[in-house]
C-alpha cells in the first residue's frame, strides 16, 4: 500500500510549531542554547547563512540524464565560475553502499558535471566520497567512475582516510558527542558540488542534497594495525529518527554544498537509501540554496514537507529558504506538473515518532 501525502499529514498537531515553520519561534527558543555550549575547540566555522531574500533553482525534466542536467547547470555557469575563483572543485557524490547501482550516483551525472566545467576549470577535479564501508575504492570502481579518469584530469579521494576536525552532536541522552568529520569540508579553499540521486530513506523520510554533504563529512576510519574502526558516521545516527534530524540540523551549519545537483532521472522509493525499487521520475534540480532544493525534492515526492524535520530546521536556522512563494524557478517546465508520490520505508509511521512530545517528567512538580 502506497504512503502518500493523505495518510502521512499530521497526525500530530504540534508538528508545525515543533519544526518552527515561523522560524522566530525557533530561534527565539532553546534551538540555539546547544550551540552556544559547543566547546571551544571546535575547528570548523559555521558556514554563512542565506538572507531572507528569494531562492533560484534550475528544473527540467526529459528523457536524457545528461542534456537534463547541462539545462539545470547552464544558468548557474557564471555563479560557479565566480565561486571556483581560486578553489579547488571536489564532485561529491552519493554511494552510501559500494555495491547497489541504484542507490549511487549515476557515472552519467558525474560525467556531465565534468564536461560542463571543463571549458572554464583548468585544474584537477576532485571526486570524493566516504561511503559507510570504509573502502570507497570499492565504490569507485564498482559505479564506473573510474572509467572518467579516461577522459578527465580527475582524482579521487576516500574521505574515509582523510584528516579529521572536531565537531558535536547529541547523543542518546542528549549530551554533546565529539565526532571527527573530513578536513575536506571545512577547508575555505574547497568548492564543494553535491551531486546526488533523490531518494526515500529508513530514519528521515527523504534524502537528496543536504544529507548527501552533512552525512558524507562524518568520518568511518578503517582499522588500522589491529586496532578497531571508528564509524562516527554510526554515532550521528545514535538517537534514532528524533535527534538525526536535529544533529542534521547541527552539522549543516558548518557543513553545507557550495552549489547542488539533483539527478532525478531515475530514483528511488521504498527501503531507501540503499535498498528500494527504481523510480522513473526523469527531473533534475540545481541551485545554491541547498534548502531551498530539498524542500523541492519533497514536494516532486509527494511528501508533507513538515514530515522531513532537517530541512524545516535548517529553514528555521537561516540555513536556506522553504518557502515556496519565495523560490524561483528557472526552466520551461512547471515542477507541480512533475509530481509522483512516492513508496515510503516500512517504517515511515514510526520515523514520524520524532513529532511527538518527550512526555519527560516536570522537574517543578514534586
Amino acid at each position: 500500500m502506497k504512503q502518500t501525502e493523505n495518510n502521512l499529514v499530521m497526525g500530530r498537531r504540534n508538528a508545525l510549531k515543533m519544526l518552527g515553520l515561523s522560524s522566530a519561534a525557533m530561534l527565539a527558543g532553546g534551538f540555539r542554547d546547544i550551540s552556544a555550549m559547543e566547546p571551544k575547540d571546535m575547528k570548523p566555522k559555521p558556514k554563512p547563512v542565506i538572507s531572507d531574500s528569494r531562492s533560484t533553482i534550475s528544473f527540467a525534466a526529459g528523457t536524457d540524464r545528461k542534456e537534463m542536467l547541462f539545462e539545470v547547470l547552464q544558468p548557474f555557469e557564471k555563479q560557479i565560475r565566480a565561486g571556483l575563483k581560486g578553489k579547488q572543485l571536489i564532485l561529491k557524490p552519493n554511494m552510501v553502499s559500494t555495491n547497489v547501482t541504484l542507490c549511487a550516483t549515476h557515472v552519467d551525472a558525474l560525467r556531465a558535471m565534468l564536461e560542463f566545467v571543463k571549458p572554464f576549470y583548468k585544474k584537477q577535479v576532485i571526486i570524493a566520497e566516504a561511503s559507510a564501508n570504509p573502502n570507497s575504492e570499492e565504490g569507485f570502481k564498482n559505479y564506473g567512475y573510474l572509467d572518467l579518469q579516461k577522459e578527465f584530469d580527475v582524482k579521487f579521494v576516500n574521505l574515509n582516510l582523510t584528516n579529521g576536525s572536531p565537531l558535536y552532536v547529541l547523543d542518546r541522552d542528549l549530551h554533546l558527542e565529539k565526532i571527527e568529520i573530513s578536513d575536506m569540508f571545512v577547508n575555505p579553499d574547497n568548492y564543494f558540488i553535491s551531486v546526488s540521486r533523490l531518494k526515500t530513506h529508513d530514519l528521515v523520510i527523504m534524502t537528496a542534497g543536504i544529507k548527501n554533504i552533512v552525512l558524507g563529512a562524518p568520518l568511518n576510519k578503517p582499522s588500522v594495525e589491529g586496532t578497531k574502526p571508528v564509524r562516527y558516521k554510526s554515532r550521528v545516527h545514535g538517537g534514532g529518527p528524533r535527534w538525526l534530524h536535529y544533529n542534521m540540523y547541527l552539522m549543516a551549519q558548518h557543513v553545507r554544498p557550495d552549489f547542488t545537483v539533483i539527478d532525478g532521472f531515475e530514483t528511488m522509493e521504498g527501503s531507501g537509501p540503499s535498498r528500494g525499487t527504481p523510480v522513473d521520475h526523469r527531473i533534475a534540480l540545481a541551485g545554491e540554496d541547498v534548502v531551498a532544493i530539498d524542500s523541492m525534492c519533497a514536494r516532486l515526492m509527494g511528501l508533507p514537507l513538515e514530515n522531513v524535520g532537517y530541512v524545516g530546521y535548517c529553514a528555521a536556522g537561516g540555513l536556506g529558504n522553504i518557502d515556496r512563494d519565495k523560490i524561483d524557478i528557472i526552466g520551461g517546465k512547471n515542477p507541480d506538473q512533475y509530481v509522483i508520490p512516492y513508496k515510503l520505508s516500512a517504517n515511515a509511521i514510526r520515523q514520524l515518532e520524532w513529532k511527538d512530545p518527550l512526555n519527560l517528567p516536570d522537574p517543578m512538580k514534586k
